[in-house]
């Protein structure tokens, strides 16, 4: 009996191992064909995951990008919502400018007219004296005398003039300082680049002469300097009629003075370095800001 039961304790022993050990086949994760949906996670390491720290980061080959060398623009202006209230100052400063008279609009220099009864002669509308008689023999002598060659002056453009003080000069030498004077006859005209205005030469008390002199100008500002321009070409061009400097409308005169008193000679500017050829007088010599070039 003894002998029996221990030959069927064997098979169930057996059996009884088996059995503990089914348990640990149940965890086995079965085979999965490729079509079948991964798992989101591994359980393995990666070794990507960890950091050497003997690996170096790979040097960047880009350039890097340039920046603006100009400001961005903002894509609109803000404007104020509302005028700067006024105040004392700003109001008395735009009422004085809108008093003021505006210079290119003309100057108000109208000659006065005189009383007609009066023992007066109105040189605005008068031409008293006019050709009435010759002058003396010594004021004749000094008024056609040759002008010297070492007063003439020359342009850069070739045209040859007489100082407005000379022709001061030779009438106060003729007539004596006093005896002549120059009368507007109008009042000046100002346009856009150009002022003009009729004057008369009066000497000794009766009517000389009339012209009108212009005088070019480039900024309102200068309209003052160019109404003083304007009175010496009048008096240029009034000397002429008397005689004086005549010489400078001969055609022969300027071509001789030019041939034997100015050369031409080519200049640069010293900022522009710009080149052109201009007329000197031959014992003068080139001013700032030009000097002179070989070419």
């Amino acid at each position: 009996m003894s002998s029996i039961s221990a030959r069927r304790a064997y098979p169930l022993l057996r059996s009884s191992l088996s059995s503990t050990k089914q348990p640990g086949s149940a965890y086995r994760i079965p085979f999965q064909s490729p079509n079948a949906i991964l798992r989101p996670f591994s359980t393995t390491p990666i070794p990507s995951a960890y950091v050497n720290s003997n690996s170096k980061p790979a040097a960047s080959t880009a350039t890097p990008s340039r920046l603006a060398s100009t400001p961005i623009k903002p894509k609109f202006t803000p404007t104020a919502s509302e005028p700067p209230p006024e105040t004392v100052r700003t109001s008395s400063v735009d009422e004085s400018t809108r008093n003021l008279r505006s210079l290119t609009d003309g100057l108000d220099d109208t000659p006065v007219e005189l009383n007609e009864n009066a023992k007066q002669i109105d040189w605005t509308r008068s031409y008293h004296g006019l050709g009435n008689a010759a002058f003396s023999a010594e004021a004749s002598q000094v008024l056609l005398a040759p002008i010297e060659p070492d007063d003439v002056e020359v342009k850069p453009d070739g045209i040859v003039y007489l100082p407005e003080i000379k022709y001061r000069r030779i009438l106060n030498r003729a007539f004596g300082p006093g005896g002549w004077g120059l009368a507007p006859r109008g009042e000046s005209i100002v346009t856009g680049k150009l002022i003009t205005r009729e004057y008369a030469l009066v000497v000794q008390g009766r009517l000389v002469s009339i012209a009108r002199g212009e005088m070019q100008y480039f900024d309102p500002d200068g309209i003052p300097t160019a109404t003083e321009g304007c009175k010496s070409n009048a008096l240029m061009r009034c000397c002429k009629d008397i005689g004086i400097a005549s010489e400078l409308w001969d055609p022969r005169f300027i071509r001789k003075f030019l041939s034997e008193k100015t050369k031409e000679v080519w200049v640069e500017h010293v900022t522009t370095k710009k080149k052109r050829k201009v007329v000197i007088r031959k014992d003068d010599v080139v001013k700032y800001p030009f000097k002179e070039v070989k070419m």
